[in-house]
């Protein structure tokens, strides 16, 4: 194998082997020599995942067998468009949240830096692996280290929170393992391109216990991806963590999102027999029900965090319905959406914390308090993350939403699409538009004694922000990535020995 082939590794070989060696002298306890050392590795996953992303469109899908074990028995690790585009998201969001922690979070507890590694590593892994256990394994990582994250530096609220979302997360965890163990008796492999291959050759016995399996394990991706009534950790977790933890944590719902692409379109998709289109029926009044909850609780939130929070659910519930539509457009529109909407969100949780330091008590409850200290800077970074998350022109939520719009325009039931679509759109503009003028006009008395924003932190929302323009002014050759990523996904399964190098 040559070094592009063992690349598709890196992205959870150089997260490991760096928070193993963070818990170790000489970088245990020394927090500069930690932070130099995770940015550097944060720059080389942001390579790599460029690498794999030029490797998956000029040759196609590869797939890595750890340990030269052959499928559908080895450790599979496949990468793809929509592996490597997740990747590089997430590459992206990591060393935007990690730069912004660099500014003082990172020192309010101990192990951030580790637990950080960890975290990428499982978020990393859950988008290569080719095998559905081993979703289990790196869903379990994830989780294992953002339940450490979540209350990070303390607080009663923060722990409070983290109750509720790791009792929950354990219970998720439960169900995936009784849906594997159901998925293996029925298909006798939990390689999903093995699977994918044989969903339409089951017989009668083994399509009831598939049906029975795929479906447990919809309510764990709903779980992670905020699907109604999963959706109620979300606000509160991300609501009451630290800043550059819930930037992270933005992408948290998408592996949600991502997984139910790779099971439930790939596996039981168009040509999965008797099993083709099993979770659509179930997403179709959920994903709406998502997306109006979601409304509901924007206009009720009462800070900038929560309402940011809210929206990320918004745009799960907006996900979930170009899952429901269940075709190629729709899942080019989808994957468009959910890079701009974890980018302009984990954007906005940076400034709603610049936002918090400078208003003093009144913190960013949305109520009359003092005047930032930098109004004209936090004020152009708030209202750029509220346009695009508005989907305003000429930001990337405009172009996001024109996309699904477009991809729903011929389905039989568009218009439970395009009305709260566009009823969440004026829901985010009426509290958005509350918000910037109570957290900016609507002020009293003198500034907080404050220094302003540290530079690495204006650096970790411009590196976001910048994204929403760049992906307009790109959006052709863009959109052309997100619909060959979404043919791959819907192509007809072939055997696993076609797939390997």
């Amino acid at each position: 194998m040559d070094l592009m082939q063992h690349l598709i590794f890196f992205p959870v070989l150089l997260p490991l082997l760096a928070g193993i060696l963070l818990l170790l002298p000489p970088l245990n306890g020394h927090l500069d020599r930690q932070r130099v050392a995770v940015f550097l590795i944060n720059v080389l996953l942001l390579l790599t995942a460029v690498a794999l992303l030029q490797k998956s469109i000029a040759a196609g899908p590869q797939m890595y067998m750890m340990g030269d074990w052959q499928a559908p028995f080895g450790i599979a690790l496949i990468n793809d468009r929509l592996a490597s585009v997740m990747l590089l998201l997430t590459a992206l969001l990591s060393l935007a949240a990690h730069t912004y922690a660099c500014a003082g979070d990172d020192g309010r507890g101990p192990f951030f830096h580790p637990l950080f590694m960890f975290q990428v590593m499982g978020i990393n892994g859950a988008f290569l692996t080719g095998d559905i256990f081993n979703l289990f394994v790196f869903f379990e990582i994830l989780l294992i280290a953002s339940y450490s994250l979540l209350i990070h530096g303390g607080g009663k609220q923060r722990t409070q929170a983290a109750v509720h979302y790791v009792l929950l997360n354990l219970a998720g965890s439960s169900f995936f393992l009784f849906g594997l163990g159901v998925l293996y008796a029925a298909f006798g492999t939990l390689n999903m391109a093995d699977m994918a291959h044989k969903a339409a050759q089951l017989d009668a016995d083994d399509i009831a216990l598939a049906k029975s399996g795929a479906l447990l394990l919809l309510v764990v991706f709903g779980l992670k991806a905020a699907l109604l009534p999963l959706h109620f950790w979300l606000p509160r977790t991300y609501a009451f963590t630290s800043t550059p933890v819930a930037a992270l944590f933005a992408i948290m719902t998408k592996v949600g999102i991502y997984s139910i692409w790779r099971v439930h379109t790939a596996i039981f998709g168009d040509y999965g027999g008797e099993l083709a289109g099993l979770a659509v029926g179930w997403l179709w009044p959920l994903a709406w029900l998502t997306l109006v909850a979601g409304v509901v609780a924007v206009l009720a939130s009462q800070t900038l965090k929560m309402l940011t929070a809210n929206l990320v659910v918004v745009s799960a519930g907006t996900l979930l319905l170009t899952l429901a539509l269940n075709d190629v457009q729709a899942t080019a529109a989808g994957l468009y959406y959910l890079i701009h909407s974890t980018l302009l969100s984990a954007a906005l949780f940076m400034i709603a914390g610049l936002i918090q330091e400078q208003r003093g008590q009144s913190q960013d409850r949305f109520v009359r308090g003092r005047p930032v200290v930098q109004p004209v800077l936090l004020g152009i970074f708030f209202m750029v993350a509220a346009l695009g998350l508005i989907g305003m022109p000429p930001f990337s939520g405009f172009v996001g939403k024109i996309l699904i719009l477009q991809a729903s325009s011929a389905a039989v039931d568009a218009a439970w699409i395009w009305a709260p679509l566009l009823i969440s759109g004026l829901a985010a503009m009426v509290m958005l538009s509350r918000a910037g003028s109570t957290l900016f006009w609507r002020a009293q008395g003198q500034p907080a004694q404050s220094d302003g924003a540290e530079p690495l932190k204006i650096v970790a929302v411009l590196l976001l922000l910048g994204a929403s323009p760049l992906m307009v002014v790109f959006g052709g050759p863009l959109s052309e990535l997100t619909l060959a990523a979404a043919e791959e996904l819907h192509r007809a399964p072939v055997a696993v020995a076609e797939v390997m190098p």
